[in-house]
């Protein structure tokens, strides 16, 4: 089994109504104008799709942050580039980042939540998370990370609920190996620096990927990718940014020696 995992595209711009200086989207529309759109290049998110088209992998994954502040017209741009992979006959993942879920305004989630079922092909809808899915002979567990938070706070909430699902479904007999999707990397190295832009909630899934019951983690949020892995290729994996590091990962999986192999790839 292929699998081609990119994410934190960030697409951007100023504010769309004056209802945004009144919430945390100021802050994301400021953000971008005057630094994120001299970082991030729309045009390699392109690339990844198309890289993804010529490679036909058997399962694409994005892991989130789409946008810079879950403004509907930020969305319009990221999927308007997506849309070559969606109507591919690609399997796609799509799970929110933090800067797709931002804010409450009823505008932003309405947006946030057609593109969790649009890239999902109605599969699943943002609501229904966390599900678990089947391809290519591995189990996916997928799940939502990713909530509005105060100005000061780019943390993510692994709920209850949703680490209880992690815990039932991993509680079965294991009969293929199982992927946690996420926006958040669930392995936090600096806790105390990271304060303000970790995962809360995560330790008992963390204690799963580590005895085997999950065998690897896919997740964005931090720009810079990275593989943590075995020596069997199990682990975590953060693509980092498509836009600003031209980076994704490919993950293969070999059913006869039960072990993965991962990469990361960077755009010319």
């Amino acid at each position: 089994m292929k699998i081609i995992h990119f994410s934190d595209s960030h697409a951007g711009g100023p504010a769309e109504e004056w209802q945004a200086y009144l919430d945390k989207r100021w802050v994301g529309a400021f953000n971008y104008c005057f630094r994120r759109r001299f970082q991030h290049d729309q045009s390699l998110l392109a690339k990844a799709v198309s890289y993804i088209l010529e490679e036909k992998p058997d399962l694409a994954v994005c892991t989130g942050d789409l946008t810079s502040a879950g403004q509907p017209g930020e969305f319009s741009v990221a999927l308007e580039l997506l849309e070559p992979l969606r109507a591919s006959s690609i399997p796609l993942i799509y799970v929110p980042g933090n800067h797709d879920y931002y804010v409450h305004r009823p505008s932003c989630v309405a947006a946030m939540k057609r593109a969790v079922t649009l890239l999902n092909r109605d599969d699943f809808s943002f609501d229904s998370l966390p599900v678990r899915r089947t391809y290519g002979g591995c189990e996916f567990i997928i799940v939502n990370t990713s909530w509005p938070s105060n100005l000061l706070s780019s943390c993510g909430y692994l709920k209850k609920e949703s680490s209880d699902f992690v815990e039932r479904v991993c509680a079965e007999a294991k009969s293929k190996p199982r992927i946690f999707v996420s926006h958040y990397p669930l392995i936090e190295e600096h806790p105390l620096l990271r304060f303000r832009h970790r995962l809360w909630g995560q330790f008992r899934v963390v204690e799963l990927l580590g005895n085997g019951s999950l065998d690897l983690a896919l997740c964005g949020h931090v720009h810079a990718p990275y593989l943590r892995l075995d020596p069997t290729g199990r682990g975590e994996i953060c693509a980092g940014s498509i836009t600003r590091n031209r980076c994704l990962a490919r993950i293969d999986y070999e059913p006869a020696s039960n072990s993965f192999s991962s990469r990361l790839i960077t755009l010319s």
